[in-house]
């Protein structure tokens, strides 16, 4: 809370700016104000902001300059404000949704994103063990593993890695395991 009225600030990796913008914006039907601010691009390439009706300059700046002051890419911030009868003034507002967003980057967690494979390894059940002490080794994400007369796991490989790692299994298992790279992914991993 602050003053008389509550807001509430979620940072997110961004999949589709004003898209969560008008989802927030559903949930929170009965709110006065919904400010945003978003950056795009490994070097920002693209820089949002809405005041969303409040007096220009105060809601959705502040923010963007928190966005890009912290750093973070792909990132959007959208504070929510429930009016609660205390008029703050420009700079209240200023320092309010400032406040929100910084406290919204304090505790969000940010993470990381690396180009990477969805790679399958189809084996017998005694190289299984070996298969998965190398994924290990490499702290590879294993999303899926399914058991039948063979198994078949599939893990998230970082695209630096997906060459040595192929060999590696080759290399372990005689070449008995079939392996398949599988789509491009989004990997995210936490800093």
């Amino acid at each position: 809370y602050v003053k008389d009225f509550r807001i509430d600030c979620k940072s997110c990796t961004k999949t589709g700016g004003r898209g969560i913008w008008y989802i927030i914006r559903k949930k929170h039907y009965d709110a006065r104000h919904h400010c945003f601010a978003y950056v795009l691009g490994e070097k920002n390439e693209v820089e949002r902001c809405s005041d969303d009706g409040e007096p220009s300059g105060t809601a959705g700046r502040p923010m963007l300059d928190l966005l890009v002051g912290a750093g973070v890419h792909d990132a959007l911030a959208v504070v929510t404000r429930y009016f609660g009868g205390t008029l703050l003034g420009t700079g209240g507002l200023m320092r309010a949704y400032s406040a929100a967003t910084k406290e919204a980057l304090e505790n969000c967690e940010i993470r990381q994103k690396e180009v990477g494979y969805r790679m399958t390894i189809a084996t017998d059940y005694v190289d299984l063990g070996k298969i998965q002490y190398l994924a290990a080794a490499r702290e590879l994400k294993e999303e899926n593993v399914d058991y039948g007369e063979n198994v078949s796991i599939t893990y998230e490989v970082p695209e630096t890695e997906i060459d040595a790692f192929e060999k590696e299994l080759v290399d372990k298992t005689g070449g008995k395991c079939k392996i398949d790279r599988g789509s491009k992914i989004w990997i995210y991993s936490n800093i």
